[in-house]
């Protein structure tokens, strides 16, 4: 039996003081909510995982990884509740 060695750190800190750790990744098959969006996007962000490692895992596209990225980073966590698209979303310039 062969035990896969991880290329990144096995748990990494949180800017709030909590550690997140691989057992903490939501399952491939999840439902999406704001919660687990986050600890992808942190996981990504702190070197957890790699980035195409998530996309791939969770079989996202850059466009939707992106998003969550840029929403976590302009209002929070709360921005990822899909109820709160529309309070977030940025406004269309009409040509």
């Amino acid at each position: 039996m062969y035990v896969r060695k991880n290329r990144g750190p096995r748990a990494v800190t949180l800017p709030d003081g909590r550690i997140l750790s691989l057992a903490d990744l939501p399952p491939p098959d999840t439902r999406w909510v704001a919660s687990r969006k986050a600890i992808v996007v942190h996981a990504v962000s702190r070197g957890l995982i790699e980035r195409i490692d998530a996309l791939s895992r969770y079989q996202l596209t850059d466009e939707e990884f992106d998003s969550w990225i840029d929403a976590v980073a302009r209002f929070g966590t709360g921005a990822l509740r899909v109820t709160a698209i529309q309070k977030y979303r940025q406004p269309r310039i009409e040509d």
